[in-house]
């Protein structure tokens, strides 16, 4: 068995590691300081030092690694992972960097693969240039998400357009007025098989009955460094018939497609921030005493470093064996594994989290640290992109037919 990466991998990390050195970690107070100074502090993108991050990842060929084929770095899911992992050190500014932040990542996917070429030309090409920013509009609050064929929100047919009316929330990004359109899951048909009733459509953010009603906070921190979360409303929302993604009823079918890369390239990155986490928790430990001795002496410590390191090297082969399996039998063949990380990644890196707030004393829950912010939206990985316990009883009932299918009847 070979756990080395290959040479286009080791090539990028060392380019990629050196620029988050240079560049982006001393980046991040004058990001804080220009991002308070905003007339508009959702408006994060606007920030003249990520500008200028941007063209020098573009120059160092650090652009849109996170896609496939022709219009991204072509990289493969475990050429890719080690790369997200060390955007993941610098969660709220290296992927936006790079171009690879979500929501917008999975946008492009979905307009890679199911756009039309009048669709790619008008929004696909200005994401990938980072010109624009976008949003996806699933989550509702009147149903119970995580279920996707609850999704109560109407898109119907009228003439030459369509009308969509409902409530959306917890719409990442959309509080930044550079997010420009968004991709809108609802149904055009509740009368059909409740895995073709749904589908995607794309909404300007200017069309007249769209409205961002307020910004959701997740412990207190509203993430305006992402463009924040936003509860939105439709109201006779009016857009053109060619604005529909794929057919009617194929929303289900390309939600799935998008949030399986989705999910991996979150727990790719969250490993990264368990990594910093350590790093912070080591050095906090080395230079506290309490009780006549250096916190890195207290056997208490010890351990929780210890078993840090064990759960991130866990973490790491379980997520790179699903990058792998992505790449070699497909998302649909990784679909077990793809679960398993999504399960896996949030609650070990919140454990983590949780034991280098503690070693940081109250300091830990503090702006001065970046472990606050971290747990709140690692722990808000738990229900984004499917909650754990939905992931979980699809995984069950996945071992329940393997094993099943391994046992033989008596004779």
């Amino acid at each position: 068995m070979d756990f080395s990466f290959d040479a286009k991998s080791e090539e990028l990390r060392a380019v990629l590691l050196e620029f988050m050195d240079s560049h982006v970690h001393p980046a991040e107070p004058v990001f804080a300081e220009q991002l308070a100074a905003l007339e508009n502090r959702w408006a994060w993108d606007s920030t003249p030092v990520l500008a200028e991050l941007r063209a020098e990842a573009r120059r160092r060929g650090l652009w849109n690694l996170f896609l496939p084929g022709e219009h991204g770095g072509g990289l493969t899911n475990l050429q890719y992972a080690p790369l997200a992992e060390i955007t993941g050190r610098s969660g709220h500014l290296a992927p936006a960097v790079l171009n690879c932040a979500a929501p917008d990542t999975g946008n492009i996917e979905v307009l890679s693969m199911f756009g039309t070429d009048a669709q790619r030309e008008r929004w696909l090409k200005p994401l990938l240039d980072g010109e624009i920013r976008s949003s996806f509009a699933m989550t509702e609050p009147d149903v119970a998400s995580s279920d996707a064929t609850n999704i109560a929100t109407r898109i119907e047919r009228d003439g030459d357009s369509y009308v969509v009316n409902g409530r959306k929330w917890w719409i990442t990004g959309a509080m930044n007025p550079n997010a420009r359109i968004f991709i809108v899951m609802g149904k055009t048909d509740p009368g059909a098989d409740r895995h073709r009733q749904q589908s995607m459509i794309l909404v300007p953010r200017d069309t007249p009955g769209l409205a961002i009603e307020r910004a959701m906070e997740v412990f207190g921190y509203d993430d305006h460094d992402h463009g924040g979360h936003a509860e939105l409303t439709f109201t006779d929302v009016r857009v053109p018939a060619e604005n529909l993604i794929g057919g009617e009823g194929d929303g289900f079918a390309i939600a799935q497609a998008r949030l399986g890369p989705g999910r991996i390239h979150h727990c790719m990155r969250s490993i990264g921030v368990a990594e910093r986490a350590v790093e912070l928790m080591c050095a906090r430990a080395d230079e506290r005493v309490a009780f006549g001795k250096p916190l890195a002496d207290q056997g208490v410590v010890r351990d929780w470093i210890a078993e840090a390191r064990v759960r991130i090297e866990q973490l790491r082969l379980l997520v790179l064996k699903t990058a792998w399996l992505m790449d070699t039998v497909g998302n649909k063949g990784a679909h077990t594994e793809i679960q398993a990380i999504k399960i896996a990644t949030p609650v070990t890196v919140q454990w983590i989290l949780d034991k280098a707030i503690q070693v940081h004393g109250a300091g830990g829950l503090s702006q001065d640290f970046p472990l606050a912010a971290a747990y709140a939206g690692i722990r808000t990985l738990r229900f984004a992109d499917g909650p754990d316990e939905t992931h979980k009883s699809a995984l069950a009932r996945a071992e329940l037919r393997r094993q099943r299918a391994s046992w033989t009847k008596p004779q």
